[in-house]
């Protein structure tokens, strides 16, 4: 089972959990949950306004053999309005992602994704724990 919560950060809420959402989906092979502002896709669900995280924006996605995969989906725009980062297990640093890029998520592991918007000091915080 792959657990996911999610916060939507302002300037204003730093330090603080506002607007937390939970989502899970099991270890099944083409289970999916996803992250952006189309709540008629997406299992999390941002603010309508915050145009930087697209429709669909992230994608967790099972593969056969159990594992998940990230994916930061190419929106309408050739270039993003934001940064996205991860980490690993809280004892590596941020890693960034490539625009359009996939990454395998640790078996059995948990971490942090970060989209940070490049024109405002606000984020969306994806926390993710994959139980075996």
């Amino acid at each position: 089972m792959l657990e996911l919560t999610m916060a939507a950060v302002t300037a204003a809420d730093a330090g603080a959990t506002a607007g937390m959402q939970m989502a899970d989906a099991p270890s099944e092979p083409d289970a999916v949950l996803r992250v952006g502002r189309d709540r008629s896709v997406c299992r999390l669900s941002t603010p309508d306004d915050w145009l930087f995280v697209s429709r669909v924006h992230l994608e967790f996605r099972c593969g056969p053999d159990g594992t998940w995969r990230l994916t930061w989906l190419r929106g309408s725009q050739p270039d993003p309005s934001c940064e996205v980062r991860l980490t690993v297990g809280g004892h590596t640093a941020a890693q960034p992602m490539t625009y359009g890029g996939t990454v395998p998520l640790p078996r059995g592991g948990s971490g942090e994704v970060v989209v940070q918007d490049r024109a405002e000091p606000r984020s969306v915080n994806v926390g993710f724990y994959h139980e075996v």
